[in-house]
Order: C-alpha cells, then structure tokens, then sequence
C-alpha cells in the first residue's frame, strides 16, 4: 500500500468523527466552538510557520472553505436531526464533479454525471421527506439548507485551490489559524460569553487535533504524492463511516429512508466520478 494511499485513509478515518464530535459539543456557541477548534487545528502546522506565507487570494479562499464550511456544518447538525444533516453535507464529492465544469473549464459532463447527480438529490429528497418537513421555513428545512450549503462550500473550495499558485501543505496551518482567529472576532461580537467545561474542552481538543486539524495534512500530502482519482473515491468511505457512527452513539436512528439515502448519494457519489483528477 503507497504512502500516498495510507494517507488518505487516515484523513477519511478521522474525518469520520467530525459529525459525532461536533454534537458532543452540542452546547457550545458555533463560533466559539469553529474558532478554538481551528486555532487548535493551526497548531498542527507550527513547526512549518514559514510556509504560511501565502498571496492574499489563497489565504482568503483558505478561510471560505476551512471557516464557512464548518460553521455551516456545525450550524446544520443543531437544526436538523444530526444523522440526515449529515448526510446531506456528503453530496460534496459528488458536487466537486458536478461543479467542475464551471469552477474548472474546459471540463465536460457526460451522461453518467447527471444521473449520478439526481441520484445525489433523490436521496437528499429522501432524507427530508423522511423526517416529513418539507418547509425551508422550519428548524428542521433550516438544516437541512445550512447542511447544502456546506457541501457546496466545501466542494469549491476543493476545486478552486486548482486555479490559485501552488502551496505547501503545511500553509494549510496558516489557513486554520486565520480562520479560527474570524471566527473567535465573530464570537466577541455576535455570541454571549461561554465557560467550557472540562468535558467540553476534552472532546474540544480531539476535534481540533483531528478532524479539524491533521486530517487536512494528511489529505493534502495523499493529493500531492498519489493519484487524485483513486484517493478522490476513496471519499466516499466518509459518508458511510461518519454516519455510522453517529447512528452507534446514539446521535440518530438509523432508520430504513436513512438507509436508503445513503444507497443513493453513494450511488450517485461513485458513478458521478470523474475519470480524470479535477
């Protein structure tokens, strides 16, 4: 097994916890949650200070997708039930397909992509009608929306790190510290004060040295040294793991729509795939 392979499924193994850690900490405001998390995560690359260095476009679309992508997330996950949030967050690698043509011309869709695509939404479809909200007006349609938007989020800005100056992996520290430092401004002005718990602060420091820490190392290095098309499907192992887990801690029941969706959107996710690396 290459280097290049480890690597990414260490990054999908730890990224599969960030929905359940994200709702043991249920209780702590978003931004402040999103902040010290990131600035936690940022740590992971002081030892490579000097590659933070970056032009100012880079940085910026570095704290679009670290920082409004998990705020989106995290946002999801306590309006809407944690289980079918999170599976509708998981149509973002069928998103970095679909959006390829746009993000990234001359890039085509052929037949496979669309139905891969409708396939992705069906299950979405699925997920909400199962939960029997169909307003966007409600808690539930408000998660449901946050957790879309997180996806495309998350898939830009996958996608439009290929139209800015190569960087090193470990800038990717430099794009955590900035994000987590907005988002810790944003909890000073916008969110009451907040006291964690040690509890709090345990589950606190393995997200951030985790999945939103190291795991955005070790992706960023299995892009660099392997085959993007093969490490890009094994993304789709992130879906099933992640909401395992939440189903066996509790976070959600794994019920048969549930079931059902998660066919679909990894259905759609893998006969979306690209054959050459976006």
């Amino acid at each position: 097994m290459s280097a290049a392979t480890l690597y990414a499924l260490a990054a999908i193994l730890i990224w599969s916890s960030l929905a359940l850690l994200s709702v043991r900490l249920g209780q702590v405001p978003p931004f402040l949650l999103v902040g010290l998390a990131l600035c936690i995560g940022g740590l992971c690359g002081l030892p490579h200070w000097r590659d933070w260095r970056v032009p100012v476009k880079t940085l910026l679309l570095g704290c679009y997708g670290l920082f409004g992508y998990h705020f989106c997330l995290f946002m999801a996950l306590r309006y809407a039930p944690p289980l079918e949030a999170n599976l509708i967050n998981y149509l973002w690698p069928l998103l970095i397909v679909l959006l390829s043509p746009i993000l990234l011309p001359p890039t085509k869709l052929e037949a496979r992509h669309w139905i891969g695509g409708m396939l992705g939404l069906s299950g979405c479809v699925l997920v909400v009608l199962g939960k029997g909200d169909l307003s966007l007006e409600g808690q539930h349609g408000l998660g449901y929306l946050l957790a879309a938007v997180a996806a495309f989020m998350w898939s830009s800005y996958s996608l439009l790190t290929r139209r800015v100056p190569p960087f090193p992996t470990g800038a990717i520290g430099g794009f955590c510290l900035a994000s987590g430092l907005l988002s810790l401004l944003a909890h000073v002005v916008l969110e009451p004060a907040y006291t964690l718990s040690t509890v709090e602060w345990g589950w606190l420091a393995l997200l951030g040295l985790g999945p939103m820490g190291a795991s955005f190392f070790l992706w960023d290095a299995a892009l660099k040294r392997g085959d993007a098309r093969a490490i890009g499907t094994m993304a789709y192992l992130t879906p099933l793991l992640s909401t395992a887990l939440l189903a066996l801690f509790g976070a959600g029941q794994f019920a048969w729509q549930a079931a059902v969706a998660l066919v679909l959107i990894l259905g759609g996710a893998w006969l979306g795939r690209s054959r050459q690396a976006v």
